[in-house]
């Protein structure tokens, strides 16, 4: 793990998009965070010490999804799919499929595997997931203030994890998406979508790719803006926690509150690119359901001392 000395920082950003704003200073305290996210033989060591079963390999719940398709209703997750064509950007069915036997050991579906993938993310895995494994390690997962405060690596202000330019003397410095999203993919790209999690230079505070490759939960509800509270310059909050679960989240339908809540995950992936979801910047965020597994989504963990 690696310390991360704490300090105060401008958290979000005024000039993308408008969940990133208001920027505003945030105070956060020291702590050690892993180098990398958690790798699928890590994740593997954790199921095999416990015999835990994520979500994504559960029978869903029926009274959970009222007037789902019963085909639906099958264990599984969602799963990228490279169209062959140009496709309309609003229609996220156009790459996006949900897959009956996808999950952890099966990232793309049940013909998958997991074979020479040791030393990649760990995806299709939930919130609920990520807290067990955590918790079984003895750690935590960070709120976003930390999570944003650790990827900027120092470097306060600055527009990405490695500085100021994207592609700095026209070098990828992360895996991300080359070419037109969702149908022209260029390299560096990789069968698997996800690289291994050392695969490029770590940032100014010995973390390794803490944009693309894989989204990264974290503790925090999603809110659609940071609060205007924060933006006054009288009190700088110190490791503040962002959301809540209240009454917007429907919680009075079955199965209301679980399924439409929803928590911040941070980094951007390997899907993102500069013409579609820009997010591979530390001050991006998104929400993303408690409930849904994917094959771009993973976490890493925290100690707080």
């Amino acid at each position: 793990m690696a310390w991360i000395p704490g300090g105060q920082f401008r958290m979000g950003s005024d000039h993308h998009y408008p969940e990133e704003a208001p920027s505003h200073p945030v105070r956060v305290s020291g702590f050690w965070m892993a180098a990398t996210v958690v790798t699928n033989a890590d994740f593997a060591r954790f199921v095999d010490a416990t015999g835990y079963v994520t979500l994504a390999e559960r029978d869903p719940d029926p009274a959970l999804y009222p007037g789902a398709i019963p085909g639906m209703l099958v264990p599984g997750g969602m799963v990228f799919f490279k169209p062959p064509g140009r496709v309309d950007l609003r229609d996220i069915g156009n790459w996006w499929a949900y897959v009956g036997g996808a999950d952890w050991k099966h990232p793309r579906g049940p013909d998958s595997s997991l074979a020479g993938l040791d030393d990649h993310p760990v995806v299709q895995v939930v919130h609920e997931d990520a807290l067990a494994y955590a918790r079984w390690a003895g750690l935590e997962l960070p709120t976003e203030a930390e999570w944003e405060f650790a990827a900027r690596g120092g470097l306060d202000g600055a527009d990405y994890v490695w500085g100021a330019d994207f592609l700095p003397d026209g070098a990828p410095m992360a895996n991300t998406w080359h070419g037109q999203f969702p149908w022209q993919r260029l390299p560096p790209a990789t069968a698997a979508g996800t690289m291994p999690v050392r695969a490029f230079a770590p940032n100014g505070y010995g973390l390794y790719q803490m944009a693309g490759n894989v989204w990264e939960w974290t503790a925090d509800w999603y809110r659609a803006r940071h609060p205007a509270a924060a933006h006054k310059a009288c009190c700088v909050p110190l490791d503040p926690r962002g959301g809540a679960l209240d009454g917007s989240y429907q919680a009075g339908q079955p199965g209301g509150a679980q399924r439409i809540a929803r928590k911040t995950i941070k980094g951007g992936s390997h899907l993102c690119a500069p013409n579609y979801c820009r997010r591979y910047r530390p001050a991006a965020r998104y929400p993303h359901p408690l409930d849904t597994a994917t094959c771009h989504l993973g976490f890493r963990c925290i100690l707080r001392t």
